[in-house]
C-alpha cells in the first residue's frame, strides 16, 4: 500500500559526466567530432562492401555487418548525449529510457556474436585455407550474421518484457550517460529478483561463450602463424586478423572491467570511462583501422573515388 501511494516516476535524470558548465561545450565538440567520424567511416565501409565486387568475400561481408551494427549502436547513444551537452536537459522519459536500453542491449549482444563469427572466419582462412571456400559459404555467412542479430533481438525482448512490469516510484537519477540495465533496475520499487536473475543469466550466456570462442580462435590463429616458416608469410597472415583483434580486445576488455569487477563507489567514474571505450571508441576505431591498415579497402575507396570522377 505504501508503494501504491507513491507518485509513479515518468522521467529519469541521466547525470552523465557531471554538472561542470565549463566542460559542456568542450565535451559536446569532442563527441560531435567522434560521432561524425564514426558515422562517416562506417557508412563508407558499408557502401564499399555493397558496391565493390572485390569486397564480396566473407571477411568483408562480416565487416559490412559490423559497420551497420555500429552505425545504429552509436546513433542509439550519442545524439541524446550531444543534446544534453548543448541544452543542459538531462531528463529522459521512462519509455525513452526503455527504448534506448533495448536498442543498446540488442546491439551489444549482436556484436558479441558477430565478433565471434568474424574470429571463426579468420580461423578458417588462416588455419584451414584449402577448405576455406567450401566451409565458409555464402549460406553460412548469412546464417551466422542473421543469428547474431536474432539473438540480440530475442534476448532483449525477453529482458524488456520483464522490465516493463516494474514500477518506479522512488529516486529517478541514473549516474551514467545512458540508460544501462543495472542502474535502471536498481531504481525500481518492485521486486527485481526475477529480472536481475534473467539479466545475469543471459549476460553470461551471450558474452562468455562468444568470448571463449573468439579467444580460442585467436589462440589457434597465433599458433598457426608461428609455424609459418617465412617472416613475410607470418606478417601477411597476421595482418589479416590484427585489425579484428584490436577491436575485440578493446570491446571485451572494457566489458569485462565494467561488468565483471565488483561495483564500488570509488570506481563509478572509472566505469563511465571504460563504458565510453565499448560504446563510443569501438565504433570509432572500426572504420579507422580497417581503412588505414587494409590495402583492399584502400584500393576499393580509390576505385570508388575515380568512378565518381572526384579524382582523374
Amino acid at each position: 500500500m505504501e508503494t501504491d501511494n507513491k507518485t509513479a516516476v515518468t522521467t529519469f535524470n541521466l547525470l552523465g559526466f557531471g554538472n561542470a558548465p565549463e566542460l559542456q561545450i568542450p565535451l559536446f565538440l569532442l563527441f560531435l567530432i567522434i560521432y561524425s567520424v564514426t558515422m562517416a567511416g562506417n557508412i563508407i565501409i558499408i557502401v564499399l562492401v555493397i558496391t565493390d565486387h572485390h569486397l564480396h568475400t566473407p571477411m568483408y561481408f562480416f565487416l559490412g555487418n559490423l559497420s551497420c551494427l555500429e552505425t545504429f549502436y552509436t546513433s542509439t547513444l550519442l545524439p541524446r548525449m550531444l543534446a544534453s551537452f548543448l541544452t543542459g536537459n538531462k531528463t529522459i522519459s521512462l519509455w525513452g529510457c526503455f527504448i534506448q536500453l533495448y536498442c543498446f542491449g540488442m546491439l551489444v549482444v549482436a556484436e558479441c556474436y558477430l565478433l565471434a563469427s568474424m574470429s571463426y572466419d579468420r580461423y578458417l582462412a588462416i588455419c584451414r585455407p584449402l577448405q576455406y571456400a567450401t566451409l565458409m559459404s555464402r549460406r553460412l555467412c548469412f546464417l551466422l550474421s542473421a543469428l547474431s542479430w536474432l539473438c540480440g533481438i530475442t534476448v532483449m525482448t525477453l529482458v524488456m518484457s520483464l522490465m516493463s512490469q516494474l514500477k518506479y516510484c522512488g529516486p529517478n537519477e541514473i549516474d551514467h550517460f545512458f540508460c544501462e540495465l543495472t542502474p535502471v533496475i536498481n531504481l525500481s520499487c518492485s521486486d527485481t529478483t526475477l529480472v536481475t536473475l534473467v539479466g545475469l543469466t543471459v549476460s553470461f550466456i551471450d558474452t562468455v561463450p562468444s568470448f571463449l570462442l573468439t579467444l580460442l580462435s585467436y589462440v589457434c590463429i597465433i599458433a598457426a602463424i608461428i609455424r609459418i616458416p617465412t617472416s613475410d608469410g607470418r606478417e601477411k597472415a597476421f595482418s589479416t586478423c590484427s585489425s579484428h583483434l584490436i577491436v575485440v580486445s578493446i570491446f571485451y576488455g572494457s566489458l569485462i572491467f565494467v561488468y565483471a569487477l565488483p561495483k564500488k563507489e570509488a570506481l563509478r567514474e572509472v566505469d563511465k570511462i571504460f563504458s565510453v571505450f565499448y560504446t563510443v571508441l569501438t565504433p570509432l576505431i572500426n572504420p579507422l583501422i580497417y581503412s588505414l591498415r587494409n590495402q583492399e579497402v584502400k584500393k576499393a575507396l580509390k576505385r570508388a573515388i575515380h568512378k565518381c570522377g572526384i579524382l582523374k
